[in-house]
């Protein structure tokens, strides 16, 4: 019987120690540029793939562009300069469906505020960009080739 008292007590402890662990919040993943938790801004968060392998995920378009500009700042990732860059993604702030960079739509200008501060809201069409004007406003619209380092700098202000 005290056999039995032991083990049950054993697998007891064992459980509730499970229970403790799994409670503990996962640690965040935070973004190499504004040191921002990606998991509570999911729906800004955009993503770079690298031609080595490695993603890196970014809080906002305007996080992930600062590192396109900049990437020399980041030697932790192995990347010495934008042509190490594989694919940028970004997710329709309307429907959050993840988009190639290069296709997406972004709204300058809105009434919108990122986590941190102005930013390039991403929209996956034309109807999407109708949509988010009409709620959000926004003065122009345009395709990432487009972006530039002034650019980047100046929501940054």
């Amino acid at each position: 019987m005290k056999k039995i008292f032991i083990i049950l007590s054993l697998m007891v402890a064992f459980g509730l120690a499970e229970d403790i662990n799994a409670t503990k919040k996962a640690k965040s993943i935070i973004d190499p540029v504004y040191q921002l938790p990606i998991d509570k801004y999911q729906k800004f968060s955009t993503q770079v793939v690298l031609k080595n392998g490695k993603k890196i995920d970014f809080v906002s378009v305007k996080s992930m562009m600062n590192f396109y500009f900049h990437t020399q700042k980041y030697p932790q990732f192995g990347a010495k300069s934008r042509t190490d860059i594989d694919k940028m993604y970004v997710k329709s702030f309307l429907t959050g469906k993840k988009i190639d960079a290069k296709n997406a739509w972004y709204v300058f200008g809105s009434r919108l505020v990122g986590p941190h501060g102005d930013d390039l809201i991403p929209l996956a069409s034309d109807m999407e960009v109708k949509l988010f004007k009409e709620k959000y406003g926004g003065t122009k619209v345009m395709r990432i080739d487009r972006f530039s380092a002034g650019l980047i700098r100046y929501l940054d202000m």
